[in-house]
């Protein structure tokens, strides 16, 4: 290459680049026109190799012109760049566009449910929380002195035979363990390691020798207790009603107090709820037992039934469940059929409160 030749070569080689620059029609292109050109081995990078080969005096024009086309084409890709950057970006986003007025897709987090069991029992514990109870709890295996003994159950009740509670094998000193026919042992070992006064909840699993429609092996329930020196029948009634209100979300509720008998209360009374609570006027539903701690029991805990006196009630999680959402058979809620569980069940955030309604 000439000096006088130079500057057509140049502008040759120029034009010849803008044109494939131009050409260009993504980033893949574009970035190989650059390494085509302005690379180690590029042409315009080979033209300063040939600096050396020229005469003395026609060395600085060269390099200048060299320079210059080197920085027309670097200008001249950078704007292309730019252009097809905006383009390749503009197509990702025409690609990839969501409409944000869409319902949200659920994920599989969603397809799970709370157990309506589950539910309730933090309704009701919500419930009771706000009367100012605690919630207790103990353990599923119990002592038949704590399960029965100290409850006044005498050792020939139905309820203390085989046929009806599940017995674990005797142990060394032929004492029997039991699995808790009902959460009353909690009520027990709370007097007997708390002094009055005593306002608690006894949520849990018990276990008895029974199925059918209405009655599974292991079943729910939940009993209060409480004790101090001046509780007395009446603070039972109103506790009990205005628990039924609420659970029930209703305004007013009709109840009637029947008389029963349980060994470990005196008076006992079964308590029955106006099915209009439910929307089914015209019926009376049992739903729990209640009574006056019997003095026996209050002295088997060491306490002085004549300064100590109190009330406990007691009722199944899984029966109330059933009346309050319209659940036809007991042994549904242990089926595991998600089907039954998407119907009934409730999503995960919906958290029982007083303020926002129990069961919204």
């Amino acid at each position: 290459m000439t000096a006088t030749s130079a500057p057509a070569d140049l502008n040759a080689l120029e034009a010849e680049l803008i044109g494939e620059i131009d050409r260009a029609e993504n980033l893949g292109a574009i970035e190989q026109v650059r390494i085509d050109a302005l690379g180690k081995k590029g042409r315009v990078s080979e033209l300063m190799s040939q600096l050396g080969k020229l005469a003395p005096e026609d060395r600085k024009a060269f390099g200048a012109a060299v320079n210059q086309l080197k920085t027309t084409v670097t200008n001249a890709l950078e704007s292309r760049k730019s252009v097809l950057e905006e383009a390749a970006l503009s197509a990702r986003l025409a690609n990839e566009r969501a409409d944000v007025t869409l319902p949200v897709r659920l994920g599989p987090q969603a397809e799970g449910r709370i157990h309506p069991v589950s539910q309730v029992w933090d309704e009701v514990t919500e419930i009771f929380a706000d009367m100012g109870f605690a919630v207790a709890e103990g353990p599923d295996i119990e002592t038949d002195d704590l399960n029965f003994t100290k409850l006044n159950i005498p050792p020939e009740h139905p309820a203390r035979q085989e046929h009806d509670t599940f017995y674990l094998q005797p142990r060394a000193d032929g004492s029997r363990m039991v699995l808790r026919t009902h959460t009353s042992p909690v009520q027990i070992r709370t007097m007997l390691s708390q002094k009055p006064p005593i306002r608690i909840i006894a949520p849990g699993r018990v276990y008895r020798s029974d199925s059918d429609q209405t009655h599974t092996p292991m079943f729910h329930q939940i009993e209060g207790l409480v004790i101090d020196e001046e509780t007395h029948l009446g603070h039972l009634k109103w506790c009990l009603e205005e628990f039924c209100k609420a659970f029930f979300e209703v305004d007013e509720v009709k109840m009637r107090f029947r008389a029963s008998h349980f060994p470990f209360t005196e008076p006992s009374m079964e308590v029955d709820v106006d099915a209009a609570a439910i929307g089914k006027p015209g019926r009376w539903l049992e739903i729990l037992g209640s009574g006056m701690v019997h003095p026996n029991v209050i002295r088997a805990c060491g306490l002085d039934p004549e300064k100590y006196q109190g009330f406990a009630f007691g009722m199944g999680l899984d029966r109330i469940t059933m009346l309050k959402y319209g659940i036809p058979d007991l042994r549904d809620m242990f089926s595991a059929d998600m089907r039954w569980l998407r119907h009934f069940g409730f999503l995960p955030f919906d958290v029982p409160t007083l303020a926002g309604g129990v069961s919204s």
